[in-house]
């Protein structure tokens, strides 16, 4: 009767406001608004919101703990739009209709603390909404949402972080309907929230100050999410967004305090050594302080960046980006050292093997298979097991026939260094067992000699023979 009584009575019926105050404020008082019964809470909810729409613009209420009490109260009931099966869904419907039309929250601007009231209510309807519910009910939430942010002197960081986390990719695909509730409020408020947006952006861009938010680590899928909806939310944001991607500080870019950034700078630094050659200079000062960068990610990417360029033309990559992924042969993670060392290796086979290049970049890495070949002393069975793959497959490939093989162990023991020359030895101590193996070896070399050649090999073959008559 309570509840009819307030629904049916309108703001100008004086003496029933008079009539009816003393029960106005004793329904704002602690047995309601903690009432263990939700049907009880929401019949109370229903008849303080009819409250707010007779005696508006003022309340009956003064205090201001109270009022914050009362709309904190009335937000939670709203979680019970979610259920649209529920036999009480009108009464829920009705309370929100109610507060859209009246306008009541925007009482709360009177509150020092009213931006609390605002977070929770857009947080309840943004995770209330969803597909059963009807045109009328997602219109009503946008008025009573569109209301607070329209006629307010300003949206908070944190009350916008509560609309724009319903734009990000791994929220909007987890409620639809809060996403397009999220970019339809946007729209619609376009002018109001221009300035709020691009004092977030400013401050994360240009200031770097990414604690402001804690979507800070999401800029860039906001700004394309914005300007889909209306390039307008982000007039302010597109002259800094411009400047940055202008700037000639690249090192800016490359010493980004987001992870994602400076991985695509590394990532894309490849395009620049194969089209940009007159940049290597630069790039190489990049890559150096990224090479030791405290992600393994970007570490790996400076390998893949400088390996890929050298595959296409040796002469992209000077000695220092090569000596950089020499470097990361002994990184304190597995994934990075096999990186380097499989890339060298690749460089290897198709430099040094088979000459694609000439004698001349052939020489320019004539230092990989020393090096890799001394990463077999240490002491990770991961990185003797990869040596063992890269002598197999790129130093001595099986897949040559007999005399080619032989030729490449020529080669080998006659170029290595003492400490490279020992670690093969090492790996082929089981099978190089006693003199008659070294001499037969030494036969096979002098008899696929050419005799032109042949001067000219008699001192290595000898010290070749002299080195395995040690082992």
């Amino acid at each position: 009767m309570v509840v009819k009584t307030y629904m049916d009575m309108d703001q100008d019926s004086e003496e029933e406001k008079q009539q009816y105050l003393a029960l106005a404020l004793h329904l704002a008082s602690e047995f309601f608004l903690r009432n263990p019964n939700k049907d009880v809470r929401l019949l109370v909810a229903c008849c303080l919101a009819d409250i707010f729409r007779i005696y508006a613009p003022e309340a009956p209420y003064t205090s201001h703990d109270k009022l914050k009490e009362i709309f904190l109260f009335i937000t939670r009931q709203l979680k019970g739009l979610e259920d649209t099966k529920s036999p009480q869904f009108n009464r829920y419907f009705y309370l929100l209709e109610n507060l859209a039309w009246v306008k009541s929250y925007n009482i709360c601007f009177e509150l020092e603390d009213c931006n609390e009231i605002f977070i929770q209510l857009f947080k309840t309807l943004f995770s209330v909404i969803n597909n059963s519910h009807n045109q009328k009910v997602q219109m009503h939430m946008l008025d009573l949402m569109s209301s607070i942010i329209m006629e307010g002197d300003g949206v908070t960081q944190e009350l916008l972080d509560t609309i724009l986390i319903n734009l990000i990719p791994a929220h909007k695909n987890l409620n639809k309907q809060a996403y397009d509730l999220a970019r339809t409020l946007l729209k619609r408020t376009v002018q109001a929230i221009e300035t709020c947006i691009a004092s977030f952006f400013n401050q994360v861009l240009v200031m770097g100050k990414s604690s402001v938010s804690d979507l800070s680590e999401h800029v860039f899928d906001l700004i394309q999410e914005l300007f889909a909806i209306d390039p307008l939310l982000l007039v302010s944001v597109m002259p800094q967004l411009e400047f940055k991607l202008k700037s000639n500080d690249g090192e800016e870019r490359f010493n980004d305090i987001h992870v994602p950034v400076r991985l695509e700078c590394v990532k894309f630094a490849s395009h620049c050594l194969m089209n940009h050659p007159d940049l290597a200079k630069d790039l190489t000062e990049f890559l150096k302080v990224r090479s030791h960068d405290p992600e393994e990610a970007i570490r790996h990417d400076v390998i893949v960046t400088i390996i890929n360029a050298g595959k296409k033309d040796l002469n992209l990559v000077n000695d220092q980006l090569l000596g950089f992924v020499r470097e990361r042969m002994l990184d304190k993670r597995w994934r990075v050292r096999k990186e380097a060392m499989m890339g060298l290796a690749t460089l290897y086979k198709k430099y040094c093997l088979h000459h694609e290049a000439g004698k001349e970049s052939a020489l320019k890495i004539s230092w990989i298979k020393d090096k890799l070949l001394h990463i077999y002393y240490q002491n990770s069975i991961d990185d003797k097991l990869l040596v063992e793959k890269i002598f197999a497959q790129y130093m001595v490939p099986h897949s040559l026939d007999t005399e080619e093989k032989m030729k490449c162990l020529y080669y080998l023991y006659a170029c290595l260094d003492g400490n490279a020359v020992k670690e093969h030895q090492i790996r082929k101590h089981s099978q190089i067992k006693s003199e008659a193996n070294s001499t037969a070896m030494v036969g096979k070399l002098l008899s696929i000699a050419s005799k032109r050649a042949l001067s000219e090999a008699f001192p290595k073959i000898f010290q070749i023979r002299a080195k395995l008559r040690t082992s």
